[in-house]
């Protein structure tokens, strides 16, 4: 009897709701376009806390921000009043300064190294590398969450940043790497940023989808990777109700004694 009596006061009165953890990734850039040695592309914000209010059968909407394209910055990804900026793009010809976001985008070079663009909050990003201005003049890393891009004076990407609030530890929002006229690949951070290109190939390639990532360089005629696009989870204590209703075909599951979403598309979540 003690034991149901203690069920019944644990269990979360009617019409209470809890308060929310939240992860939310921006948009990664794409790297920047040919023809010059351009940046990487910078990871989107990476915003994270805990505590977040719910209002009963108020629908809170949720967009996820899509990668950007070469020479694009990624797009903002929005959790209610919370907003993950886009990363910004790199650096290319006629613009070498990588551009601001998330995290900003790698310097591009002619010859001259340009310096990276900046995140717009230091909390959430990092700031692109500055391009080189020595052969083979590597152009700038795009910033990540875990580190700003070019870290080594390679043209690498940042690193990304670990969360485990899916129920295990993911890797997210990783700088694109820059590209340069020969050697070695210039690789995106933590593996899951883009690769810049080298010489004429291999070309730039992507940033990892729904982690906020950036897309490798572009040079010669070659394109910039796409940047990877954003993602949203949120998880509370099991204790509570599921959501009422939820639009854009979450990810549901049930962990490690929380109830846990996972958006890849935007969408909305009533409690």
């Amino acid at each position: 009897m003690l034991n149901i009596i203690a069920a019944v006061l644990a269990k979360p009165a009617p019409g209470v709701t809890p308060d929310v953890e939240y992860l939310a990734i921006g948009g990664g850039a794409g790297g920047g376009n040919g023809p010059e040695n351009c940046g990487g592309g910078g990871a989107g914000a990476f915003r994270t806390a805990t505590g977040y209010a719910v209002t009963a059968g108020s629908p809170i909407t949720i967009t996820i921000g899509l990668g950007g394209a070469g020479s694009t910055n990624g797009v903002d990804s929005v959790f209610g009043s919370i907003t993950a900026k886009g990363g910004g793009t790199g650096g290319t010809q006629g613009s070498l300064t990588g551009k601001t976001g998330g995290s900003g985008g790698g310097g591009g070079t002619d010859g001259g190294g340009a310096g990276g663009g900046a995140a717009l909050d230091a909390s959430f990003g990092n700031n692109g590398g500055a391009a080189s201005s020595s052969s083979p003049y590597p152009s700038g890393g795009g910033g990540g969450k875990g580190s700003a891009g070019n870290p080594s004076g390679t043209g690498s990407g940042g690193t990304g940043q670990a969360s485990s609030i899916s129920g295990s530890s993911v890797t997210y929002a990783g700088g694109g790497g820059g590209s340069q006229n020969s050697g070695a690949v210039l690789t995106g951070g933590s593996g899951i940023g883009g690769d810049g290109q080298t010489g004429a190939s291999p070309a730039a390639t992507a940033g990892s989808v729904n982690t906020g990532s950036g897309g490798g360089g572009g040079r010669s005629a070659g394109t910039g990777g796409s940047g990877g696009s954003g993602i949203v989870i949120l998880r509370y204590v099991d204790s509570y109700p599921n959501a009422a209703s939820t639009t854009g075909s979450p990810t549901f599951t049930t962990t490690g004694g929380y109830k846990i979403y996972k958006f890849t598309g935007s969408g909305s979540i009533t409690f």
